[in-house]
């Protein structure tokens, strides 16, 4: 297991090989730690990422956007779990899903007497275009049941039940934000954690789970690190680097 200190991502960073292909990576369990808390010692390397740089999340836009923005990262995003795609800030927000289904199944379930389970400020759904998002905490059973009956699918992530279109995906927004970029989706490297980003290993040339992964998620991905959450990350950046020798 390996555990990097400042000193370590910094060197990292610095040492990143211009042959590196472009990276969609994963936020929650993947750039965090246990707490969900991003871990700083990631910062250097994806600002010196020095190909194309995807933030491919299930969180809302602006959360992706927002971690884009306070690291002077370009702005390229997949977020709701591929229903909004940015594929730069000159480029349109493109939006692969209806809201309208996943708005019923968030009145049909609070109707039933049941909460979503983010609070009075709902701040997971606020700003939320294409999908819903409830509380691991809530019950699973009638949610999939209303969902169902509306045509979408529930992803548990380990994180939340994201209730989005079943046509919708990581990967499907990763091929979507690799056409506006003029990039073939099986140049991309993929880094992620949870059950929804499969997907996304299934375009992506090259794939990377971290060790706190599902072991569903550790089966679809061509190599798995012996640690987890950011120090997971920059092993696998550091395989990546070995890859690309």
């Amino acid at each position: 297991m390996m555990n990097f200190d400042f000193a370590d991502s910094a060197r990292l960073a610095a040492s990143l090989p211009d042959s590196l292909p472009p990276l969609a990576v994963d936020i929650d369990g993947t750039l965090t730690d246990s707490n969900r808390a991003v871990d700083p010692r990631v910062f250097p390397v994806l600002q010196a990422w020095p190909s194309v740089l995807v933030i491919a999340t299930g969180k809302a836009m602006p959360y992706p956007v927002a971690l884009c923005e306070f690291l002077g990262l370009e702005k390229r995003v997949i977020a709701e779990n591929g229903g909004v795609v940015i594929a730069d800030r000159d480029s349109p927000v493109s939006f692969l899903a209806d809201p309208a289904a996943a708005n019923a199944v968030a009145k049909e379930y609070q109707r039933r007497g049941y909460s979503l389970g983010w609070g009075e400020a709902n701040l997971v759904n606020r700003w939320r275009e294409t999908e819903l998002a409830v509380s691991r905490d809530a019950p699973l059973e009638p949610l999939e049941e209303i969902a169902t009956a509306h045509g979408l699918t529930v992803v548990d992530t380990g994180y939340a039940y994201h209730v989005h279109a079943s046509a919708v995906n990581k990967g499907v927004g990763l091929r979507e934000i690799a056409t506006s970029l003029e990039l073939d989706p099986r140049g991309f490297a993929f880094v992620g954690d949870s059950p929804n980003d499969v997907p996304g290993f299934d375009v992506a040339g090259v794939t990377v789970t971290v060790a706190n992964a599902p072991e569903s998620v550790k089966r679809a991905a061509d190599y798995v690190t012996e640690s987890g959450y950011g120090d997971g990350f920059l092993e696998a950046v550091e395989w990546l680097c070995q890859q690309s020798e």
